[in-house]
């Protein structure tokens, strides 16, 4: 081989090895990167930092109402740190004084003299990862990033600034918190609490991962992005915000009067299932209320006599009784080894109609059953079963009370008492939601629906998963029966024991339920007595919307369900129907879609996008503030920065009374509002000088 082909061969074979070399090089260096200071022994030079890579931690979605209003929100802090050393001499000088004093009046507990010592040591010590502050907000770091030096970025101004972590808030405090729960993951146990718990995997997001790199005062982010975090998808719920308000007030007021132990509410659409509010209350020791557990859900005990719905639907359904039949309620009904009483004193009502029974919600329903089905109690369980009340009703949320009916053969729960006690909703147990599902369903015509929570997930305004309503049982009973029980519950508020619970405006059906509660050592005949209070129902009875059931426990100023629950079903009926526009016929009709973009009160970014959002609006400019005012021209929509100065007083004109009053209140001021609608005048002029502690009045219209 000539002299000359070997060069060209060993050239070739030196090309092709280098290559490979350069691709072991480039491997290695992309391996170290997936393990903890593997840079450090892999560092090719003493000059080289170890690095590491780390999950970028996403933002979790939110939980709305179903009219997108925040319920869970996440808030993010950031850590502040400074690399002193890329300042450029003349700027460090001229500039480091001014923002050592704003960082001082932004944070005063240390002053600006101990800021500028701090920032010159570590410039002189060379330290790149100076600690400014822990846990800001996202208004903080805004400021802070305004502030001399910083304004000029990273790169000029040595502003370093991450996220130390993301924490849940509740914007509402402890108003529905049981329902809406909790994720905790702590290891081996993983506790899924409410809509947080069954809706995580939606909720969470999706980590991203970033590299640090280790200099002398430890790990710090370098700003390499190698996968962004996705964030979380938003769960929007079924509740109603202002329906909600309104069941937890006047549960938690009814509560506070009657002393009771616990209580709840939940409202329900009738056509859907969707339930628009639940409210859960227990007391503390030191006489308060708020949300330690979700009774309306997983509470199970004996319903009583709203239990004598299921009672008469299934002997009309097995054709056993007609509600024109006549019974001889004698006040007290004797069995084998006890004697069931009227809540008269026994007095009894006389020779009445079924209908009338049910209507006063009389015992003698114990003596109803017990002759209709002596012969066959299997046959009064398989109704039962057939209505689709024996079983839970399978919610999404985890913890769900399994109903308890005692049957002919068990050896330890059936006796020639239960066929007489379960007639009267005894030696039977269920969840409030249980009860008011069976109730919804006669409202509905007979058909059952499955109660929901969550009506669509969504990420970035878009749809990802809608749920629909869901169908348990298209007819529970037929429509005869349905017929004659709504005529019974309409009744009940006519001529039985609903009639204080009246309404000018609409009518109501339902049912009241007192229910002795079992003493757990002496059973009922213990000394110390303890009621249940019930209502359940629907409005308007004439053509149903909202479902309602009312439940208090061990009251101690009265206890029968009429006085106890009737009256804040009355109360939230009467609210609901007043703030809703679909029962005013008179406003809906003839309606037009406008193709016109609405004006917008001033506020918050995030309340306004969740209204472009719902309308589809796309304005055509945004200003990245927070605050922002709508400015309409020519049918286009620009949002412009809303100046909000922590030392001024701010312009609350054209908001709203939620924005205006959070605005005075985080300036230390007090707010007193005065009128609805949005701000049309305010006691101080923007622009003046904050005092703590001072009054602004703000008139809206």
């Amino acid at each position: 081989m000539k002299d000359g082909n070997k060069n060209i061969y060993f050239k070739a074979y030196g090309i092709y090895v280098g290559f490979i070399v350069v691709m072991i090089v480039v491997l290695v260096k992309t391996m170290s990167i997936q393990f903890d200071g593997a840079g450090k022994i892999l560092s090719f030079g003493e000059d080289k930092l170890p690095i590491r890579m780390v999950n970028k931690i996403p933002r979790s979605g939110e939980i709305l109402d179903m009219n997108l209003v925040p319920l869970v929100t996440s808030i993010s802090f950031f850590d502040i740190r400074m690399d002193p050393t890329v300042i450029e001499d003349k700027t460090f000088d001229k500039e480091i004084t001014d923002l050592c004093q704003g960082l001082s009046n932004l944070y005063p507990d240390k002053t600006a003299r101990q800021y500028e010592d701090d920032i010159r040591t570590a410039r002189e010590k060379g330290n790149r990862y100076l600690l400014i502050r822990k846990r800001v907000t996202n208004e903080e770091r805004k400021k802070i990033a305004a502030l001399p030096i910083f304004r000029l970025g990273k790169m000029k101004g040595g502003l370093i600034d991450s996220i130390e972590s993301i924490e849940r808030k509740r914007p509402n405090g402890d108003m529905l918190s049981r329902t809406l729960g909790y994720f905790n993951d702590q290891g081996k146990d993983v506790v899924k609490v409410g809509i947080e718990g069954a809706y995580y995997d939606y909720l969470k997001g999706s980590p991203g991962q970033e590299i640090e790199q280790r200099i002398s005062t430890g790990w710090k982010k370098t700003g390499k992005i190698v996968k962004e975090a996705v964030e979380g998808a938003d769960v929007i719920t079924s509740f109603d915000k202002e329906i909600q308000e309104v069941a937890h007030s006047e549960l938690e007021r009814q509560l506070k009067s009657q002393e009771a132990t616990s209580g709840c509410v939940i409202v329900m659409d009738v056509k859907t299932g969707f339930v628009r509010a639940i409210s859960n209350l227990t007391r503390d020791k030191a006489g308060n209320y708020s949300e330690k557990l979700n009774h309306a859900i997983n509470a199970i005990e004996v319903p009583g006599s709203t239990f004598k719905l299921a009672s008469l639907m299934a002997a009309l359904e097995d054709k056993k009784v007609r509600i024109t039949d006549s019974v001889r309620a004698v006040g007290r009904y004797k069995f084998p080894g006890k004697t069931f009483e009227d809540a008269n004193e026994g007095k009894g009502y006389g020779r009445i109609t079924i209908k009338q029974a049910f209507e006063k919600s009389s015992n003698v329903f114990s003596q109803i059953i017990f002759n209709a089905y002596k012969s066959e109690p299997d046959a009064f369980l398989s109704r039962l079963d057939k209505f689709g009340i024996t079983k839970p009703l399978g919610i999404a949320i985890s913890g769900e009370g399994i109903p308890k009916f005692n049957r002919p053969g068990d050896k330890k729960g059936w006796s020639g008492l239960s066929l007489p006690s379960m007639g009267i909703g005894y030696e039977i147990s269920m969840t409030p939601l249980q009860i008011l599902n069976l109730y919804n369903s006669v409202a509905n015509n007979g058909k059952m629906m499955k109660p929901q929570f969550v009506q669509e997930i969504q990420r970035h305004g878009e749809t990802i998963k809608k749920f629909d309503p869901i169908v348990l049982n298209n007819a529970i009973c037929s429509p005869e029966t349905v017929r004659l029980l709504k005529l019974c519950m309409e009744g009940v508020m006519s001529n039985g024991t609903g009639k204080n619970i009246t309404s000018s405006l609409f009518t109501i059906a339902g049912k009241t339920g007192t229910a002795r509660l079992l003493d757990v050592k002496k059973g009922y005949d213990g000394e110390k007595k303890s009621y249940q209070a019930s209502f359940v129902g629907y409005f308007p009875a004439d053509n149903p919307i909202y479902s309602c059931i009312v439940v208090v426990t061990n009251p101690k100023v009265a206890y029968y369900g009429s006085v106890v629950a009737g009256t804040v079903f009355g109360a939230i009926a009467n609210k609901v129907y007043a703030n809703t526009l679909k029962y005013h016929k008179a406003i809906n009709e003839n309606r037009t879609r406008s193709t016109e973009t609405p004006l917008f009160k001033n506020g918050h970014r995030t309340d306004i996008f969740n209204l472009m959002n719902h309308f589809k609006i796309k304005p055509i400019f945004i200003d990245p503030s927070d605050w922002l005012v709508g400015i309409l021209e020519e049918n286009k929509l620009t949002l412009k920065n809303l100046p909000i100065s922590k030392d001024q007083i701010p312009d609350l004109i054209n908001m709203n009374a939620k924005d205006a009053v959070y605005l005075i209140e985080s300036c230390g001021m007090v707010a007193r509002v005065i009128g609805f609608g949005k701000v049309v005048s305010q006691s101080l002029k923007p622009g003046e000088p904050i005092f703590k502690g001072g009054v602004i009045e703000i008139n809206l219209h």
